[in-house]
This record gives C-alpha cells, sequence and structure tokens, in this order.
C-alpha cells in the first residue's frame, strides 16, 4: 500500500483510481481460479518444504516449478507468511488443495503485490506530454493513461480471477520504461535484468532492450557497467544452481520445448491462420478425395485445438522455423531502433514490436502473452492519434481473445460486463483527446470490431444449443482465435508501417 501513498503526490485523483480497481479486485476474490491456482499453491509448497536442490526436481504434481530462481525466491519468501494463515497448503503432497484461508491468502497475495504495478503507473504518468491536456480531468493524457493502465480489462481478468502473479512483473516492466523515458537508462537496464530472472518470457522484448543502447548515447564504459550489472544480476540468481550443477535441469524446465506448435487453444496469431488454412485445405482435399482419410493424423481431424498439432497439408513447423520466423519479423524494428532513432518513443515502439512479432511468431505462445504488448501500448495511444488507433485495434481484439480463459458461467456476465465497460472507455476518451483529428477508425476497421459482438453472441448463445457441439466441441475456440489473429495481424502490420515510415526524431524537429 506503500505505492497509494507516493501516488497521492500525483492528485488525489489517482489514488481514486488505485483504491477504486483495488476494491474491485476485492470483490472477484470469490470467482472461477484456474489450474494456475494451484500452480502457485504447489510452488509455494516446493520453495518452502524442500532443499534449494530439489526444487526443480520435484515432480509430486503434474505443475512443476517452471519459472526463474528470482520468482522460486518469491514464492519462498510468500510462503512464509503463507503458513500464517495455513499450514496444510505447503505440503507438497496436498494436490489440489483449496481452503478459505489459502483462497483469501493467495488472491490477496496478488493484489498485495499489485501495488509496485500502481507505482510503475505513476511514474509512467510522469513521462507523459500534457501538451494536449483539456480543460476536464478526465480529458488529460495522464487521467486517461492511468485507467487505460490500473483499470487493464485483461490484467484484470487474468490476475483476479483466471489467477497469476502479472501485476507486478508488468510493474517491473514499466518502471523500466519510466527510467529509460527518464534518462536513468542503468537503472532501467537493471530492472528489465532482474525481470527476466522473474519471468523468461520477457525475453520476448529484450532486443530492444539492447537496442536501446544506441539512442542512449553509447560509451564504451556504459557497455562495461552495462554488461557486470546483467553479469551480476544472473550470477545472483543462477550462481546457487551453478554450484550445485543443476543449470541444464533448471533450462530444461524454462524452455520445454518438447510442447507442441500451440497452446491448446491457439494464440490468436500467425500460427492460429497457419493452422485454420490447414484444417481447410484438409477438407477440400478430402471432398475432392485428393487426400486419404486413413493418412489424415487424428489429432486433426477430430479433438481440434491440441497442442501436439499435425498438419495434414501444410509442412509442420518445429522449434527452429519459428525462431527464425520471430527473428526476422523482430529485425527491421531493431534496425530502425539503431540507425533511425526516434527517441524513448522510438524504444517503446521497438520493444511493442519486439513483443508482438514473438506473440505471432513465436513456439507454444500462451494467448495472455499478448498483454505484453497491450500495457506498453497504452503510453504510445495518448501521444497521437495513430497510436491510439492502432492500440485500440490491438487491445479490444486482444482482449477479446483472453475470453476462453473463462468458460463457467459465473464469469459470463462479469468478463462482457467488464469488457464492454473498459472498451467504451478507451474508445470514447481516446477519440476525445484526438477530436480534432481524423477518425480514429476507418469503415473496415469499424466493421471488423463490430463483428466480435455476432462472434461471442454464436459461441455462447447459438453454438452450445446446436447438434453440432458434440462432434465439433472447438469450434467456438477455432472461430475465436481465427478471427482475433486478423485483427492482432493487422494492428501488428500498422504498427510496423508506422515504425518504418515515420522520421527520425533531428529531422522532425527541422521540419
Amino acid at each position: 500500500m506503500a505505492a497509494f501513498g507516493i501516488a497521492t503526490g500525483g492528485g488525489n485523483w489517482f489514488s481514486a483510481l488505485a483504491l477504486g480497481v483495488t476494491f474491485l479486485k476485492c470483490l472477484l476474490i470469490p470467482t472461477y481460479h484456474s489450474t494456475d491456482f494451484e500452480v502457485h499453491r504447489n510452488w509455494l509448497a516446493i520453495t518452502h518444504s524442500l532443499p534449494i536442490s530439489r526444487w526443480y526436481y520435484e515432480a509430486t504434481s503434474e505443475w512443476t516449478l517452471d519459472y526463474p530462481p528470482f520468482f522460486a525466491w518469491f514464492e519462498y519468501a510468500l510462503s512464509h507468511v503463507a503458513k500464517y494463515f495455513d499450514q496444510e497448503m505447503l505440503n507438497v503432497h496436498n494436490l489440489n488443495y483449496s481452503s478459505s484461508r489459502t483462497l483469501l491468502f493467495q488472491r490477496f497475495s496478488v493484489i498485495f503485490t499489485d501495488a509496485l504495478f500502481v507505482y510503475a503507473v505513476h511514474e509512467c504518468c510522469k513521462c507523459i506530454d500534457g501538451n494536449k491536456a483539456g480543460k476536464e480531468l478526465t480529458e488529460k493524457p495522464k487521467f486517461i493513461l492511468s485507467v487505460l493502465l490500473l483499470w487493464n480489462f485483461g490484467l484484470l481478468i487474468v490476475d483476479h480471477i483466471h489467477f497469476q502473479y502479472n501485476g507486478f512483473l508488468f510493474g517491473l516492466m514499466l518502471l523500466s520504461i519510466a527510467r529509460l523515458f527518464q534518462k536513468r537508462h542503468m537503472e532501467g537496464a537493471f530492472l528489465f535484468a532482474v525481470l527476466l530472472h522473474f519471468k523468461h518470457i520477457y525475453l520476448y522484448v529484450a532486443p530492444a532492450y539492447d537496442g536501446s543502447i544506441r539512442w542512449s548515447s553509447f560509451s564504451f564504459l556504459r557497455l562495461i557497467s552495462l554488461g557486470l550489472m546483467v553479469f551480476l544480476v544472473s550470477a545472483l540468481s543462477l550462481g546457487p544452481f551453478l554450484a550445485l550443477d543443476q543449470l541444464p535441469q533448471v533450462f530444461s524446465r524454462l524452455f520445454p520445448f518438447k510442447r507442441g506448435l500451440c497452446h491448446a487453444y491457439w494464440a490468436p496469431n500467425f500460427w492460429a491462420l497457419y493452422n485454420a488454412l490447414d484444417k481447410v485445405l484438409s477438407v477440400i482435399g478430402l471432398q475432392l478425395k485428393l487426400l486419404d482419410p486413413n493418412k489424415i493424423p487424428k489429432a486433426s481431424m477430430t479433438s481440434g485445438l491440441v497442442q501436439q498439432f499435425q498438419h495434414t497439408v501444410l509442412p509442420s513447423v518445429t522449434p527452429l522455423v519459428t525462431l527464425i520466423c520471430t527473428l526476422v519479423a523482430i529485425l527491421p524494428s531493431i534496425f530502425c531502433l539503431w540507425f533511425k532513432p526516434q527517441g524513448p518513443k522510438g524504444f517503446l515502439r521497438s520493444l511493442i514490436l519486439c513483443a508482438l512479432s514473438s506473440f505471432m511468431f513465436g513456439w507454444h505462445v500462451h494467448e495472455k502473452a499478448i498483454l505484453l504488448a497491450v500495457l506498453p501500448m497504452s503510453l504510445l495511444s495518448v501521444g497521437k492519434a495513430g497510436d491510439a488507433s492502432i492500440f485500440l485495434i490491438l487491445t479490444t481484439t486482444g482482449h477479446y481473445s483472453l475470453f476462453p480463459l473463462l468458460f463457467t458461467a459465473p464469469e459470463l456476465p462479469i468478463k462482457i460486463l467488464l469488457m464492454l465497460l473498459f472498451t467504451i472507455y478507451s474508445i470514447s476518451s481516446l477519440k476525445t483527446l484526438f477530436r480534432k483529428e481524423k477518425p480514429l477508425f476507418n469503415w473496415m476497421e469499424t466493421f471488423y470490431l463490430l463483428g466480435l459482438g455476432p462472434l461471442e453472441v454464436f459461441c455462447e448463445f447459438v453454438f452450445p444449443f446446436t447438434s453440432r457441439k458434440l462432434k465439433y466441441p472447438f469450434i467456438p475456440l477455432f472461430l475465436t482465435s481465427v478471427y482475433c489473429a486478423v485483427g492482432i495481424t493487422y494492428a501488428w502490420f500498422k504498427l510496423y508501417v508506422s515504425v518504418l515510415t515515420d522520421p527520425p526524431v533531428g529531422k522532425t524537429k527541422k521540419q
């Protein structure tokens, strides 16, 4: 709660927004929680009851520890508070244990650690240009940005219904970005290095940080200092496991390439479109009798959205192929960062493109990873109308793609209402902010976004009552994934065009 006191300096409105969303999080405590709740309970038990030498070997539960060491130590610290709530949750053999006290502890631990996210949002607001500020408080870019971040729909449902600890992790990332905007480059780099050892998914945006050395005035001394700092953070994190000769085991847990190309529910990216095209071609091939039904893999024919997806017509994809595609997709943004500097905002655009490119082409991507692009894109959305347009398309589509995470009936009205409120506010506030400029959407973009409504009606209220539900249960997920993949791909492409065509900072000032 210390972050709330710090936030008061930015105005009572910020404290009100932070306290308001905290109250909403408390109201969500009794809602459905996913298997991630048991994942983190098990990690509490592992780190509390076992020696460090067994942390990355323990496999009593299927939910083995597969986050970097700093997160393991974070769970270890939480476990010493958890024991005062319910000691039984810290027993490794108590699989799927979920007492009322365990529920309260884990829910409140997420809410409490969100204080770092609140502080990071406050710092990010300091980096926003207030030239477009209107007369009304609600029209000021800082106010709009605070709402877009603090009340972000995706983060709310993923952390406080589905259950995860993304809030404080995104807090570290946003605080790192804020420090780079404030020209405190070493502090920003340090925060990001620490973040990587909490959750390795942030490797997606590491190339942007590497490229940021260029626009932060390169010097050999800074390079040495940066390298030493990264080394010390890594040594602190991995050193104990290096001493135990367990690094290969740790990395095997962090990078499980034995999993399939796609998650059980296809993340709405390029591979979802690729898989969909393969299914369409296989159906056409069967209809035209160009394919032998006996030679088609069962996974591609019957079970729909599975992890080990075997392609029927198109070539199957390997981890190496996804790595090459990701690197090719990222390189132009890094090239622009190095050779066409656009200041801190250029770094931020590059970071978002790295996140989106990794989401688009990565191996076994989770749908929740879209938040890695959505949250930093919020900072750009209040600066320029073009960025606001991209943000709204990306956010609306990305948030809707998270709907399948909450598949229980009681949560249906909650997710629909919360997303409607956030989306309506986002569109109306940004339209007001840029009311003197051209419309944020063209007719095609408007038509696409409105199409999410009929899609939701079909998936939730029509298809479940049809006879095809039993034979093709994956159809709602399939349609959601493919439809959202189109919007996210479009936003990614539109942002890339913007980055490649915008002039460098120097030329802009001269003009």
